[in-house]
């Protein structure tokens, strides 16, 4: 059993009334990739998006998939602005060791996720090994 706290990932969330496809596809081509897109029960287009290359602390993810943010079009910019959730979750998985950890998000990061209205979830794991596949979310189990 591994007990070490490791950052695990960084996904963009996000919610809206409008078709979330076209938004996927300028994130994709710019190496942030879909995961599920898909419209939920409530008539609300969803998606999570998740970089191609993956970095040992989470500023380079978020920077990287804000970049794509600030290069939108003005018609992908609205879509953007439109969605109710843009929300970055910084995934942990949690352990006993060490001690004390500590990741940082720079001020110029934080500046440019508040100059594209996206907000902050931190979400921590139990260590892989204790985690049952039945727990885990999956598109229909997402929070709301």
């Amino acid at each position: 059993m591994d007990d070490t706290i490791c950052y695990r990932n960084t996904d963009l969330d996000l919610i809206s009334s409008e078709d979330l496809a076209p938004l996927a596809a300028a994130f994709e081509a710019q190496g942030v990739s879909p995961l599920p897109v898909w419209l939920d029960n409530n008539g609300k287009w969803r998606a999570t998006l998740e970089t191609d290359d993956h970095h040992e602390e989470p500023e380079l993810n978020i920077s990287s998939m804000i970049a794509v943010v600030e290069s939108f079009p003005d018609h992908l910019r609205a879509v953007w602005f439109d969605c109710s959730c843009r929300e970055f979750n910084i995934g942990y998985e949690c352990g006993v060791k060490p001690w004390g950890f500590d990741q940082t998000l720079s001020d110029s990061l934080l500046g440019r996720m508040a100059a594209v209205g996206a907000s902050l979830r931190i979400t921590l794991y139990p260590p892989e090994c204790e985690a049952s596949a039945e727990n885990r979310p999956t598109p229909d189990r997402r929070r709301s």
